[in-house]
């Protein structure tokens, strides 16, 4: 089983209780603050408990021992998830992302250290040339994470999604093997 260890946070493979809370965040909680943030452009379809548990299972692993997604835990809770999803696989481009649920968990440091450790994982866990992420022009605490992790802005599509009935931006942004190498090297 994957664990990844940070000073804040634990990153690991989820178990059946942890995909039963993510369950209960993603589509019982009542006030969906993280909805608000985390793609409120795209309509979600509700899966039942048993659909969303079997997701987990389905199409798990990008590369050998590598999974395309793992559960965020903060004080032995499970409150979110970082995740991963092919762009081409010919050209090795990813998207990443990152959720957590619980707001008593944000702006506390906890999702930079996750989605650096993340990040971190899939360079150094696979042969991949860039990840990247894709968000709306209001996710600001997403686009200073992805820019104090290295990442770079790479596009702004004006006014390309609608939030609360607003045109907004659409935010990508990235980094390469070769910036994520060199960030390595300094840090040594």
């Amino acid at each position: 089983m994957i664990k990844l260890i940070g000073k804040k946070v634990l990153l690991r493979e989820a178990t059946q209780e942890d995909a039963n809370t993510l369950y209960y965040w993603k589509y019982e909680e009542k006030n969906q603050e993280a909805k608000k943030w985390n793609a409120p452009y795209i309509p979600e379809r509700r899966l039942t408990r048993e659909k969303y548990i079997s997701s987990w299972k389905k199409e798990y692993e990008l590369f050998p021992s590598v999974p395309r997604i793992l559960a965020i835990i903060i004080n032995g809770k499970t409150v979110g998830t970082v995740s991963c999803y092919w762009v081409d696989e010919h050209t090795n481009w990813l998207e990443t992302g990152i959720v957590i649920y619980d707001p008593d968990y944000w702006s506390g440091g906890y999702g930079t250290e996750a989605y650096r450790m993340w990040i971190d994982f899939l360079f150094e866990s696979t042969h991949l040339h860039r990840l990247g992420m894709s968000t709306w022009s209001g996710n600001i605490r997403m686009i200073k994470t992805a820019a104090k992790i290295g990442m770079k802005e790479e596009a702004r599509v004006r006014e390309a999604r609608i939030v609360n009935g607003e045109y907004v931006d659409s935010v990508k942004m990235g980094m390469l093997r070769r910036e994520w190498n060199k960030k390595m090297q300094q840090e040594l």
